[in-house]
């Protein structure tokens, strides 16, 4: 966000399938620069082992759980290496060890006094088959996956449908409102993550084995540069398949949202707030109007994560309001309808209007973002405790991003 590299972390016990699952997102990147920290458990590092082919760049750390034997000052050093314009990575994934604290590697990364990254939230992998005999051994499961943004059942071709609907019941109760979404052998698509970055090919390459297995390297769903039409103020629905039949795309839904008017801060939060559990991923620009006249808003959600980040608006030329929405099962009418109902009204926005965003700002330390005051006037939402400020207080506010 905001030009800065965002940093998924990528957590769950052993042997539910997280080196499956990087690699399935490291061959369909196409054009996506992954920057990956793969943490093996024991000193024969087997997991990197597995990744090192594919990945763009990757630093290993071995013999050890992540979250004990690195402390900040070092993963600051490895999110440097990764994160450095030089190396030209779009994304970083932590693959954690299968004994590793998730929220301990979150609040690392959330530590961080890297200018270049951001926080991207946390994937936790679900073994379907075993998840009952791990649960027993491993009663911590249940709170990392109310932790997660996003909850993966992977193996979910290894039980019955009505086991896997059970499971995903169960799993909406340790995690109420957190997308639950089923995948065979980690076969996810990699939009529910990140944002794919496009590149140019070269003028003469040999054909992949990607390509070979895929059909196609072209296979981003419903993009500007994939179909060639220009989306509608109204917003538009796609199928996340863009005509490539048989891909994972066909599993999800994109809603296209765009408007030149300014939506209103608090009913954009309340949108956020009673999302469908289908609804995975937003991503997009957000324009506040006379809220915040100076700047636009780049919003990225997954999950129960959230983050804004304020971009110069009215001096750069770019005003409006620009959303995609990604998701299984959800009533893409009903998603527009409800944006359409955020825009803002002739009435001027009270002062306290854009408090509630402004706590999901996630600034870099050495971004000023356009404000005044102090370097960091708005402190990032710590997802496992309080708030360090917590400027919106208001009675009936949304406190959180949790659904």
């Amino acid at each position: 966000m905001g030009g800065r590299i965002p940093v998924v972390v990528l957590a769950g016990f052993l042997g539910s399938g997280k080196t499956t699952l990087l690699n399935h997102l490291l061959r369909t990147a196409r054009g996506t620069r992954i920057g990956a920290i793969v943490n093996d458990f024991g000193s024969i590092e087997i997991d990197a082992m597995a990744v090192s082919g594919q990945v763009d760049a990757m630093v290993s750390l071995g013999n050890g759980c992540l979250c004990c034997a690195v402390d900040t000052s070092d993963m600051d050093e490895v999110l440097d290496v990764l994160a450095r314009p030089a190396a030209g990575m779009d994304v970083i994934v932590i693959e954690a060890s299968g004994v590793a604290e998730p929220e301990t590697l979150i609040r690392m990364v959330l530590a961080s006094s890297s200018p270049h990254i951001v926080y991207g939230g946390l994937v936790e992998v679900v073994d379907a088959a075993e998840f009952e005999s791990v649960r027993a051994r491993h009663p911590e499961l249940e709170r990392h996956a109310g932790a997660a943004d996003l909850l993966v059942l992977n193996k979910a071709d290894r039980v019955t449908g009505d086991q896997r609907e059970a499971l995903r019941t169960q799993l909406h109760r340790l995690s109420p409102g957190t997308p639950v979404v089923p995948a065979s052998f980690g076969r996810v698509d990699p939009s529910l993550l990140f944002d794919r970055v496009r590149r140019e090919r070269p003028p003469v390459e040999q054909l992949s084995f990607d390509s070979l297995l895929y059909g196609t390297d072209d296979d981003d769903g419903c993009s500007d540069e994939g179909h060639g039409h220009e989306h509608p103020a109204a917003g538009r629905l796609c199928e996340a398949g863009g005509g490539h039949q048989g891909h994972l795309h066909d599993l999800y839904e994109s809603v296209e949202f765009a408007s030149e008017r300014a939506l209103d801060p608090r009913r954009f939060l309340e949108f956020l707030d009673t999302r469908p559990v289908g609804l995975y991923r937003i991503k997009g620009y957000v324009d506040f109007g006379a809220a915040d006249p100076d700047h636009r808003y780049e919003v990225h959600a997954v999950g129960g994560f959230l983050r804004f980040a304020p971009e110069p608006g009215p001096r750069s030329g770019q005003r409006g309001t620009e959303l995609v929405l990604i998701g299984s099962g959800v009533d893409g009418a009903a998603l527009l309808r409800g944006l359409h109902a955020c825009t803002a009204g002739p009435e001027a926005p009270d002062e306290q209007a854009l408090w509630g965003v402004l706590r999901f700002v996630d600034r870099a330390p050495e971004d000023d973002g356009g404000y005044e005051g102090d370097e960091r006037p708005y402190a990032a939402p710590d997802p496992y405790g309080e708030y360090e400020s917590d400027p919106y207080d208001e009675p009936g506010a949304v406190q959180e991003f949790a659904g």
